[in-house]
């Protein structure tokens, strides 16, 4: 939450603490179990300082040689038995810690993918992955070794407040006023630090956007030259990111520069006063060694405090980035989505449907048109006109800002989303192929498909005309988004994906635009059989391919101008006449020799 930063620090915590208690909740058993361990640990490293006072006072004073070898017996066996608790410790909570990673990143993922498209058009997808893979990271501290240290170390120093009380209760008060006033200046410490930490995300996340984008756009870049600007950007991005860890650790080193100092000033005033009191023999030599050591057990949680402190602080701060992410409403929990549908007949209508990105930036004004089952209905227009807009809403990315759009008479807005896309297909102008095989982007749309279907579907798309002669044939690794086919081979396994998906409303967005004549002319056997029963939607810019339409709509400006067929829209001498004749004209210039078409 972004006014989470200016909450003080309980305020903060009480906030939290239900995302926090969630995480500690389902491993309860291990950090109780944890808990015991570091209670194990810590007495049993207090035998090694205890023993002093009875080496120096009861051995070596007054010579009782008896007392030696049980001593060093004790001390070894409490020195085995610190060292398995502190092994099995880590064993056990670090391993939790990494589990919880694990899940929170698959968690944060789980809840991303459910996110409504206009979350993805607002946030670069390197950001996102930032906030998948680095955010969660800190919440280690909050289940692992660190919180769990802490408190150990804060059990050991009560257990030695009790010890120092006994051997000399003025050193003792005089040591605890200077630790509490140290502990009060660490809060003000923290309290300034937290912000920081807090920006610290936020920066790395754009840079790791920006980086993201970079690598993904490596043609573009170097088609333009453009490697020292992407350069530029990318050194700003990382001294920003610089300049906030050098802040932190400015900070840091402060605290530690305070502790090192609150050391040697309890040290001399202990030696001040521990010497008098020898001198006035109230103490014993091995009453003031004791002393010493066991007063660095008190004052070590300081120094723990700084340390542990400053992760746990970074962990509150990617836990409420995190939580941020998952308070964002996935597309199912609208309220409204309570009708899951059946198999659907494919109706789809709008009626007065207006629809903006940005208020007071109207997209689409007064929509409404009936496309029937087993129709095609083709949308034309300039670019920027609303087209893809009207395709977003029919694949329920987004929802009118008035109007209705429903299938089959049911309101879109109102439809539990997989019952529904789960019978749409979609062929993009952006074709969108994963990093694996051929084989596997097709399947993609229905992963259960046999092996006979799946074949059906690539002779239908024309994709085995290709295929046949790589080496690996269907099992061709296509690479980062495809780039390892031409455009119109990945545009053809797009469409023997949807192919393979049977919807029974199909969506095609300028699904021939990367492909030549003969491509074309190639798989328009498939796309007919693909559009056949189905209730299809065609964005295209080449109008030859839209003749057969039941319905061509012209858009332009976010409403719909002409409707009609392609030659009853001829004949109306208007909008789509004159978009025709250009690119008839424009088609025939391209095939002409230099200067023929000259005027």
């Amino acid at each position: 939450m972004k006014t989470a930063s200016k909450r003080p620090g309980p305020a903060r915590l009480r906030a939290l603490w239900p995302d926090i208690w969630a995480l500690v909740k389902p491993r309860r058993g291990a950090l109780g179990l944890g808990l015991l361990l570091i209670v194990i640990s810590r007495v049993a490293g207090l035998v090694l300082p205890a023993s002093t006072r009875y080496l120096i006072d009861d051995v070596l004073g007054r010579q009782q040689f008896g007392m030696l070898n049980p001593l060093i017996l004790a001390v070894f066996a409490a020195t085995a038995v610190q060292a398995a608790a502190s092994y099995s410790l880590t064993q056990l909570l670090s391993k939790a810690a990494q589990r919880l990673i694990a899940e929170m990143r698959a968690k944060v993922q789980s809840h991303i993918g459910r996110l409504p498209i206009a979350y993805f058009d607002a946030h670069k997808s390197g950001e996102l992955v930032s906030r998948i893979m680095t955010d969660v990271e800190g919440v280690r501290n909050l289940v692992g070794t660190g919180l769990v240290e802490l408190i150990g170390g804060l059990l050991t120093a009560l257990l030695s407040l009790f010890i120092l009380l006994s051997i000399s209760t003025s050193m003792t008060v005089v040591a605890m006023a200077v630790v509490l006033v140290f502990t009060g200046l660490l809060q003000n410490f923290f309290r300034k630090l937290r912000p920081v930490f807090r920006q610290r995300g936020l920066i790395q996340s754009e840079v790791t956007g920006r980086l993201t984008e970079s690598l993904g756009g490596a043609r573009v870049i170097k088609g333009y030259h453009a490697e020292a600007r992407e350069e530029e950007v990318f050194r700003q991005g990382a001294n920003r990111l610089l300049d906030n860890i050098l802040q932190s650790l400015s900070g840091v080193s402060l605290m530690s520069l305070s502790a090192t100092l609150l050391m040697g000033i309890v040290g001399a005033l202990v030696m001040w006063m521990g010497a008098g009191q020898i001198i006035d023999g109230t103490l014993t030599l091995g009453g003031f060694v004791t002393f010493t050591a066991f007063l660095a057990f008190l004052i070590a949680p300081v120094f723990q405090i700084v340390n542990i402190g400053t992760q746990l602080t970074e962990a509150i701060a990617g836990l409420e980035r995190t939580r941020e992410i998952l308070n964002e409403p996935r597309e199912q929990d609208d309220p409204r989505r309570q009708v899951t549908l059946g198999p659907i007949r494919g109706e789809i209508r709008f009626d007065n449907v207006s629809f903006q990105y940005e208020e007071n930036k109207p997209v689409l004004q007064n929509i409404g048109f009936v496309s029937s089952p087993g129709t095609m209905t083709a949308l034309v227009g300039s670019s920027g006109s609303g087209k893809s807009t009207i395709i977003g809403l029919i694949a329920a990315f987004y929802v009118p800002n008035e109007g209705t759009v429903s299938v089959d008479g049911i309101d879109l807005a109102t439809v539990e989303i997989a019952s529904y896309r789960t019978q749409i297909g979609v062929v993009l102008q952006d074709t969108f192929l994963f990093a694996g095989t051929i084989r596997e982007n097709i399947a993609f749309s229905k992963p259960g498909a046999s092996e006979e279907d799946l074949m059906r579907a690539i002779k239908i798309a024309r994709v085995d005309e290709f295929c046949e002669r790589f080496p690996d044939k269907y099992d061709t690794i296509v690479g980062e988004r495809g780039v390892k086919l031409s455009g119109g081979q990945r545009q053809r396994v797009s469409i023997a994906r949807a192919i393979l998906a049977d919807p029974r409303i199909l969506i095609l967005d300028e699904a021939t635009s990367s492909l030549d004549s003969e491509s074309e002319a190639l798989i328009q056997e498939g796309l007919n059989f693909l559009m056949k029963g189905r209730t299809t939607f065609v964005i295209a810019h080449r109008l030859s391919t839209i003749r057969r339409a039941d319905q061509i709509l012209v858009v332009e400006a976010g409403e719909i101008v002409e409707r009609g067929t392609h030659s009853e829209l001829l004949a109306t001498q208007g909008r789509y006449r004159e978009l025709y004749k250009k690119q008839q004209g424009l088609e025939k210039n391209l095939f002409l020799a230099p200067g023929e078409g000259d005027f």
